[in-house]
């Protein structure tokens, strides 16, 4: 198995998806939120199922798909400990592992990009065996430690610590060059020279490097004392990130947007999107249920309505079932059923991200379907707490609980 290496050519950010051919269990590091659909083709395609999002920062350039993932796939959210991803179900620290079927991805500490970067390193799993090898992830970093294993089997995915001919800047969000340095010389460049870089950017084409080619060429780096790294990256006056405002602070959230300081949605208006009817604000969505314009259909699981809470006169039509949130197969009839009687089709899920997938998949069937903003428990808000902020509950909108 090799790493799957998707871009996004609007940020120039490299995704990666790794899996287990024998479980078939996968992970996707640095997802970017514009490319979901094609991330979830790409996941279906290979016939794998995702365990993981894994990010390498909280990035200021484009915004993580994670939360959205988690919910549309049941994966668990993982991030570095010192980013500030509240919402990340595991904060990850150096040494840490995350395991998808036999393969394992080793977590390395690779601050000075920002103080919470970190890089996954990568070693094929050896042939089936009873248990996982797992000596060498306890063992300190040292390519020597399991001898029969070819070096060009070490793979590295760096974020934006190290790049390929370059690094990340230090300029801004916690950035330290000294650091940085550190990170590169003491801790990367202590793996093998086969070892392949797989980097969270590149602007000029080029998908990979080594480890051996960084030491050697990186114009940053190479025969670079640390004092002269910090003075080259204090002189690079680059421009701020175009998107820097809006990024961070969604990335700290895993990606959800629609925080306290964005704007309200008029409880009358339909918001625009994009593969089917639009978006309503709750109370929009109420009002024309109450008025008898359209149909609330409940997209969670059976267990969210028993145990959370349910809407009073919603129809029920989960979009993914427990156990291992698989797709309902019946979700197509019974939303057919549903608008049997021609109204419009207003989809709530936990917190509006389900719901989208499920207006989407009605548009296709021929039916007129909206998603219902912030769902029944509202997004998280910079806490991880839902219900503060938005959603059906949080409006004050009839519902009860079993």
């Amino acid at each position: 198995m090799n790493p799957t290496q998707l871009f996004d050519p609007a940020s120039g950010t490299y995704t990666y998806l790794l899996f287990d051919e024998h479980a078939r269990e996968a992970v996707l590091i640095d997802p970017v939120d514009e490319q979901i659909d094609r991330d979830l083709a790409a996941l279906q395609d290979l016939g794998v199922t995702l365990k993981w999002t894994l990010e390498t920062h909280a990035h200021a350039d484009h915004i993580t798909s994670a939360a959205r993932l988690a919910e549309l796939t049941g994966a668990r959210t993982a991030a570095p400990a010192g980013c500030e991803v509240g919402t990340a179900a595991v904060q990850l620290r150096d040494g840490d592992a995350i395991g998808f079927g036999r393969e394992r991805l080793r977590v390395l500490h690779t601050p000075g990009h920002t103080a919470g970067s970190v890089c996954y390193l990568w070693q094929r799993a050896d042939p089936p065996r009873e248990a996982p090898g797992s000596v060498a992830l306890q063992a300190e970093l040292d390519h020597a430690m399991r001898p029969g294993r070819r070096q060009d089997d070490w793979h590295v995915f760096t974020g934006d610590t190290l790049l390929i001919q370059g690094c990340g800047r230090t300029d801004f969000q916690s950035g330290d060059a000294g650091a940085l340095y550190d990170s590169i010389t003491r801790k990367l460049f202590t793996l093998p020279d086969t070892a392949i870089v797989w980097p969270g950017h590149d602007y000029h084409g080029r998908a990979r490097s080594t480890i051996g080619a960084e030491k050697a060429t990186n114009p940053r780096l190479a025969g670079k004392s640390r004092e002269e790294f910090i003075r080259l990256m204090g002189a690079l006056d680059l421009p701020r990130p175009r998107r820097i405002d809006e990024a961070v602070p969604a990335n700290r959230r895993s990606g959800l947007r629609q925080d306290a300081d964005a704007p309200a949605v008029d409880a009358q208006d339909v918001r625009p999107a994009e593969g089917y009817a639009g978006d309503l604000a709750p109370e929009t969505a109420h009002a024309w249920v109450q008025a008898g314009r359209a149909v609330l259909v409940d997209v969670r699981t059976d267990a969210e309505r028993e145990w959370v809470g349910f809407v009073p006169g919603a129809v029920s039509a989960a979009w993914k079932q427990w156990p291992g949130m698989a797709p309902n197969p019946g979700f197509d009839a019974q939303a057919a059923a549903a608008a049997q009687g021609g109204l419009p089709l207003l989809m709530l899920c936990r917190s509006g991200v389900r719901s989208i997938a499920a207006a989407r998949r009605a548009t296709e069937l021929g039916l007129v379907a909206y998603n219902v903003l912030g769902g029944f428990e509202g997004e998280p808000d910079q806490h991880a707490q839902r219900g503060h902020r938005n959603g059906w509950r949080h409006a004050g909108l009839p519902w009860r609980q079993n």
